[in-house]
């Protein structure tokens, strides 16, 4: 499983954001991270997420820690991972 760290690309699994693609920007300790969207991007706010609420994936963008959402951006798109990260996963039911 990938590892929690600044600049990995996640997907929320909880949440009125499930299915929506995020990025960790900041780990706040060893519960909870700072994520974006960005927000005009995938339709996810900056907020504090807890881990257990995301699923990481394989792919990760190069960021500092604690950047700005127009910083994320810059990195998805130098990437070319815009597609990728507008593309919405069905939600597992919860249980």
């Amino acid at each position: 499983m990938p590892a929690i760290e600044v600049g990995r690309l996640c997907v929320k699994v909880y949440g009125r954001e499930a299915g929506r693609k995020c990025v960790i920007v900041d780990i706040i300790d060893e519960n909870f991270v700072l994520i974006t969207g960005p927000k005009q991007l995938t339709g996810v706010r900056r907020r504090r997420a807890n881990i257990d609420h995301i699923e990481p994936l394989d792919k990760k963008i190069e960021i500092s820690k604690g950047a700005s959402d127009e910083e994320v951006l810059n990195a998805i798109t130098s990437a070319g991972l815009v597609d990728f990260m507008r593309e919405r996963v069905k939600p597992a039911p919860a249980i």
